[in-house]
């Protein structure tokens, strides 16, 4: 079984940085990507870095080029990390790890083919 468990949330004014965790147990290398989502109030929830676990390639949405930055501990990624410098109040969400479906071919930023996902933890970006 799959568990997902993100920590270092918090407040941050703007300009300042932080750096979020993803602690995993129970993935296999079948659950590839992974991926890192927020979602703020009213708003859909949206893919914000992905990454390839067997290659390492990165993946970025437009808002997160240059300011974010997704990492893992080694392939079998026991810790998934998420550097966040230059917060802007507009990235004020939750933010969620999350493990595609097993054999998941499709888009790194389409959360259907997520079936695992952690609890989030709360980014709050003060201007």
């Amino acid at each position: 079984q799959v568990q997902l468990v993100e920590s270092g949330g918090g407040s941050v004014q703007a300009g300042g940085s932080l750096r979020l965790t993803c602690t995993t147990s129970g993935l296999t290398y079948s659950h590839d990507p992974m991926t890192w989502f927020r979602q703020a109030p009213g708003k859909e929830r949206e893919g914000v870095a992905g990454i390839n676990r067997r290659t390492g390639i990165t993946y970025y949405s437009d808002s997160a080029k240059g300011r974010f930055s997704i990492s893992q501990d080694s392939p079998s990624t026991h810790y998934l990390y998420l550097q966040m410098d230059a917060l802007e109040p507009e990235d004020t969400a939750i933010y969620y790890c999350a493990a595609a479906r097993p054999s998941f071919g499709g888009t790194w930023s389409f959360s259907e083919g997520y079936d695992d996902w952690g609890q989030g933890t709360q980014v709050t970006v003060s201007s």
